[in-house]
């Protein structure tokens, strides 16, 4: 018996229904260069990636830091606006996509109005605006302080990603799923898209790479989206298909 879907705290956008392709990813540290959430977060990741922590209550501690060290909401969001910078590939990518008819969506166990404060900021409001985001969301209370609102609180991940993929799978025809991501919150969504892109970052630790690796997951490294769009585009134009894409081992 499969396992029952958490139950969702926030309403999901329709799924791309007729489409061939459809492009999910992960945000910090994919989509952008650096992870905003990546603040004192190494020594949980190990513990999530062993079992030993569930990245839902390791993330929320991180966070719950931070409001108690006097940080409003508004001024976190600055700070990303500032300091926040896109993969070097992924406007490229996007424009691909989007001439392509390919959706792509933002699948992201951050909080939504973070991540779009700063996509706004670095593709402009209107582009920005067409790009879906499945995240988590924000509690403001009166006086100040934030929380984050879980999509799945009952899931150890918070937001299990997986159930942006697995609708699609349901379709009588389902697309191809292409899944972008870097971290262990990627860990649920590894097993259920078509073509897996892990992301590489010199000098960093990869910790869906390690997963996937011990868990047999076939995968594609990628350093940035520029990258990962010469084996996408060889997909679609159908030079390339998912087996051979996934031979591929580095983009």
């Amino acid at each position: 018996m499969a396992d029952e879907a958490p139950a969702s705290t926030l309403p999901y956008p329709p799924i791309h229904l007729d489409k061939k392709f459809v492009a999910l990813s992960d945000w910090d540290g994919t989509i952008t260069n650096r992870d905003s959430n990546d603040y004192k977060r190494r020594a949980g990741n190990l513990e999530i990636l062993s079992g030993t922590a569930t990245f839902r209550d390791e993330f929320r501690k991180m966070l719950e830091s931070v409001v108690e060290n006097g940080h409003k909401f508004d001024e976190c969001a600055e700070v990303l606006r500032q300091n926040i910078t896109l993969d070097v590939g992924f406007k490229n990518f996007y424009n691909f996509c989007k001439a392509n008819d390919i959706p792509v969506v933002i699948i992201s166990s951050g909080m939504a109005p973070l991540i779009r404060a700063v996509l706004s900021k670095l593709i402009g409001d209107e582009e920005a605006s067409q790009i879906e985001i499945i995240a988590n969301d924000t509690i403001i209370h009166e006086d100040g302080t934030w929380e984050i609102k879980y999509r799945h609180p009952s899931s150890g991940y918070g937001h299990d990603k997986s159930q942006a993929i697995l609708p699609y799978r349901r379709l009588a025809t389902p697309p191809t799923i292409f899944f972008f991501g870097d971290g262990v919150s990627d860990m649920s969504a590894a097993r259920h898209a078509d073509v897996l892109f892990v992301k590489q970052k010199p000098g960093a630790d990869n910790d869906l790479a390690a997963f996937c690796n011990r868990e047999g997951i076939k995968h594609v490294l990628f350093e940035d989206f520029d990258r990962a769009l010469g084996v996408v585009k060889k997909v679609v134009e159908g030079e390339m298909t998912v087996k051979d894409a996934l031979a591929v081992g580095t983009a």
